[in-house]
């Protein structure tokens, strides 16, 4: 029973992170890109348009990100433990899975969306593994220094840019704040036909996999793996710490997280978000505060189910997580499909997004639960589960 309950726990926390997802790639599938950094290069910004992406930015953008992060950390423990247990060799399946994994991101990266996390959360797993088996306080303080990496990297970068000269600022600018000619050029390519897309696609995929890869995302992934594994090993994920732990959790670490997001986003708009100081040095308050952030939200929901509140929801919310790699996927080709299938890129304003998001909500609310009364794994899951145990596994309950 013990057992049960700490895997729902988790079951709830990646579900709530797949629901929270969608808030922020929506934007990135509906926009270009670099409008999901910075609000002003694209679109309208005032009235509902800004008060949404004011709440996105500061409830949702790279909070459930770092929540889902900390739970593939957590996973790789729970998976692995089970083989280490019976007194088998977690090492081939492990790493079986994860190249499985790094194939289905690859692809979705390509063909569906050049935002895919999948690709970097196999790579890091593959480096992560022999990290496994440190103790909680060592899995921290490694943990933490890795995810400051990327921070200290972006703030050396930002104190450059503040006496950088003109001609070093214009020539990166298009990634910042890109002028009418290239806003045209992207917004031609996805409303275009596949192959029109796919040139795009890959463009952009290829320099998130690499460049971005290796300057921002693989440290903070690489980081947030640790500390998943260290905040498992503690309970905090399984709801085994005290609810005043996780009441403190909320005030201490919490409260001062999203003050300081709001602080950055005051910041930003101080300075008129000009690359020279929001495209690395505003970044920062969002970066750090995140994680605080994705704690608080793990101890909200663990006192939710500690206290046994909306038990109903909580077991749809469970199912979708069960289901996470399915949901994701299907969140993004749904997406895709309406905005580049249906040639919706560009035109829809930010707060109009919000009603594809709670389409999808309401859909994955209601089948994920149905789908688990009738089969074993969601079909992607079904399909990355066969591909790395090397044999079908059974898909329909009899």
């Amino acid at each position: 029973m013990q057992a049960k309950t700490r895997i729902v726990a988790l079951d709830v926390l990646r579900g709530f992170a797949i629901l929270g997802i969608p808030l922020m790639n929506v934007q990135s599938l509906a926009m270009v890109g670099q409008a999901y950094l910075n609000p002003t290069a694209f679109g309208d910004l005032g009235g509902w348009n800004l008060f949404t992406w004011i709440m996105s930015h500061i409830l949702a953008d790279q909070k459930f990100m770092t929540l889902f992060s900390l739970l593939f950390g957590a996973s790789i423990l729970l998976i692995t433990g089970k083989y280490e247990q019976k007194g088998i060799s977690s090492f081939k399946i492990h790493y079986r899975r994860n190249f499985w994994l790094l194939v289905l991101g690859l692809l979705h990266a390509y063909l569906v969306w050049y935002g895919d996390i999948l690709a970097p959360y196999a790579f890091c797993a593959f480096l992560v593994y022999p990290f496994r088996k440190l103790s909680i306080k060592f899995l921290i303080i490694l943990g933490l220094a890795v995810f400051s990496i990327s921070s200290l990297l972006e703030i050396h970068t930002g104190l450059q840019l503040l006496d950088a000269p003109k001609e070093i600022i214009e020539s990166i600018s298009g990634g910042w704040a890109p002028h009418a000619e290239l806003v045209q050029r992207e917004i031609d390519a996805y409303q275009g036909n596949f192959a029109e897309q796919l040139g795009q696609r890959t463009r952009t995929a290829f320099m998130m996999q690499t460049t971005y890869f290796f300057g921002h995302i693989f440290w903070r992934v690489f980081g947030l793996m640790l500390l998943g594994m260290a905040l498992y090993k503690s309970g905090f994920l399984t709801g085994e710490n005290s609810n005043r732990t996780y009441k403190k959790v909320l005030v201490l670490i919490g409260l001062p997280s999203l003050i300081c997001v709001v602080a950055g986003v005051v910041f930003n708009f101080h300075y008129q978000w000009q690359l020279q100081y929001s495209m690395f040095l505003g970044s920062q308050f969002n970066y750090w505060g995140s994680l605080g952030m994705a704690m608080a939200y793990v101890g909200l929901t663990m006192l939710v189910i500690k206290n046994q509140y909306w038990k109903n929801l909580l077991m749809r919310i469970a199912a979708i997580g069960r289901m996470a790699l399915t949901n994701y996927l299907v969140q993004s080709l749904v997406m895709a499909m309406f905005f580049y299938g249906f040639g919706f890129f560009g035109t829809v304003e930010r707060s109009q997004q919000l009603i594809l998001v709670f389409f999808i909500w309401i859909c994955q609310l209601a089948y994920s639960n149905y789908w688990l009364g009738n089969y074993h794994y969601g079909p992607f899951e079904w399909l990355w589960r066969s591909l790395s145990r090397g044999k079908i596994e059974v898909f329909r309950k009899k």
